[in-house]
């Protein structure tokens, strides 16, 4: 019997790490491909409006939704669009850390920083329990409450893989809490005037319910720089808060992971992790765990401050190829049932929120 000399395919130097490889490639290339358009989108904005009022990120959900109402992707695309949704956003994730340092957050204050703290509380179970009597699904509502109380655009990307959501859930969260974020950076200034807010009043108004740091900075602009200084240190303290409510969810809503998963050919298929008691990795997901050491490297000053401004621009660059990938999984009909309720969630969510904020704002006796 002649022995067969060949060896298989997977004892062969570098095969393993192809045939991993390989299948990537087509649908990563696509979801750059969607992201180079929306970068493009955003900066024709600004050379024609003096400002791109529709982030890149946004812009790369809804071209991606676009070509997916247009185009069904084969199954060969499917590898590389997860990849790009799920493991880039985690990477994404990790290096948001390296934005928050402790010095930053006990800059703040004891009473300003518990009473941050307060508002997120309150701001996610007020925002859970409007979007479960508007009838959201369980995770719709956790996305929308998270997006409102948290960091918008972020917070639902970093607690999407946390609860199981799919692209559907996502796209739509994102899709009205950023059409409502523009809204809120052009009125919010009119209601400071409005309020005869004083610069840090204010700023620490629009720190606590504007989604974004940049929509922060443009919110606070008219009023000052001391509006707009306040301003971004109370939303960095926010965004803090991604961690810990990541960390939480990830214990305590496990029953979201372990609802029915999507079937093929959806393109989240199978990304829900199986019923019965994760090991502590999926408990605590790596990527909050990197996200957390983030900031305790830059609370120690480990990190190089020349690296501080690529790992930002990095983290912005994964987000924003990580919701091309979203886009692309998104059927728009979906989205389109949800869409009333949604934004009724939102709205009220936001309500309650500023109202907790200005009420902070008064107890505290900022002036």
């Amino acid at each position: 019997m002649t022995r067969n000399l060949v060896p298989p395919a997977t004892a062969i130097p570098g095969w393993s790490l192809r045939h991993r490889i390989v299948p990537v490639v087509p649908g990563l290339a696509l979801c750059v491909a969607v992201t180079l358009a929306a970068f493009a989108a955003a900066w024709g904005e600004a050379r024609l409006f003096g400002q791109a009022w529709v982030e890149a990120l946004v812009l790369a959900i809804l071209i991606g939704t676009a070509l997916r109402s247009a185009w069904r992707p084969s199954p060969r695309w499917f590898a590389g669009i997860h990849f790009s949704a799920k493991t880039l956003l985690e990477v994404a994730v990790v290096l948001l850390g390296g934005s928050v340092s402790a010095a930053t957050i006990l800059s703040a204050g004891p009473a300003l920083l518990l009473g941050i703290t307060a508002v997120v509380a309150l701001a996610l179970a007020a925002g859970y329990g409007i979007g479960r009597l508007l009838g959201l699904p369980a995770r719709m509502a956790t996305l929308v409450a998270c997006g409102n109380a948290i960091c918008g655009n972020s917070a639902i990307a970093a607690v999407a893989p946390v609860i199981g959501a799919d692209g559907d859930d996502v796209a739509a969260s994102i899709a009205f809490t950023a059409v409502l974020g523009v809204v809120v950076v052009l009125g919010l200034p009119l209601l400071g005037l409005g309020l005869h807010l004083s610069g840090v009043q204010y700023g620490a108004l629009a720190g606590m319910t504007v989604y974004a740091v940049p929509q922060v900075i443009a919110a606070t602009a008219p009023l000052g720089a001391t509006a707009v200084q306040v301003g971004t240190l109370v939303k960095l303290v926010r965004v803090l808060m991604l961690g810990p409510v990541c960390l939480l969810l990830s214990v305590l809503a496990r029953h979201l992971r372990e609802e029915t998963d999507e079937q093929p050919p959806h393109i989240t298929a199978g990304d829900r992790p199986r019923p019965g008691h994760p090991p502590l990795h999926q408990l605590v997901p790596w990527f909050i765990q990197g996200f957390l050491a983030m900031i305790a490297l830059r609370s120690f000053d480990l990190i190089p401050q020349a690296a501080l401004a690529p790992m930002e621009q990095a983290a912005t660059l994964l987000t924003v190829v990580s919701m091309a990938a979203l886009g692309l999984g998104v059927d728009v009909r979906t989205v389109a049932r949800a869409g009333g309720r949604v934004t009724a969630a939102v709205v009220l969510s936001l309500l309650v929120l500023g109202g907790i904020s200005l009420g902070l704002i008064r107890l505290i006796g900022l002036s």
